[in-house]
């Protein structure tokens, strides 16, 4: 039972850098796509789950919150009988790569710096909202 634990952790931990990547690279592909004039970056659905995702973490943040996924983890890793972001290489890689030590309102500051610039790409190349079915006929 142990080995699930340690699996369902790290793939807890594979979500959550997927996450994270999905925020940071989605920002820099919206950045790159204005810069560009690409028109796949207005997708309005793309841009709001990017949005709400950001958000998220912000709200997170300004709550004083411990994210969900990084409580799950833990948890997890425990019921494997596991120090806590004690997993194999890439796992141990992962966590690394997503956790800094840094006081927690930095990470607030941050977050919110980060929110407010994909905020001010709605307003640099706003997403086009998909059409109804009824407008289509």
């Amino acid at each position: 039972m142990q080995h699930a634990y340690r699996l369902a952790a790290d793939a807890v931990l594979a979500f959550h850098v997927s996450y994270v990547a999905f925020v940071i690279l989605g920002f820099l592909l919206t950045v790159t796509g204005i810069l560009a004039r690409w028109q796949w970056i207005r997708n309005f659905w793309f841009r709001s789950l990017h949005l709400g995702a950001i958000l998220l973490v912000v709200a997170e943040s300004l709550l004083g919150v411990i994210c969900p996924l990084t409580t799950w983890e833990s948890k997890l890793r425990t019921l494997a009988g596991q120090a806590a972001y004690r997993g194999d290489f890439i796992a141990q890689w992962l966590h690394d790569l997503l956790f800094i030590d840094a006081k927690p309102w930095v990470f607030t500051v941050c977050y919110t710096l980060f929110g407010l610039a994909v905020l001010a790409t709605f307003v640099l190349a706003p997403p086009r909202r998909p059409k109804s079915a009824s407008a289509a006929r």
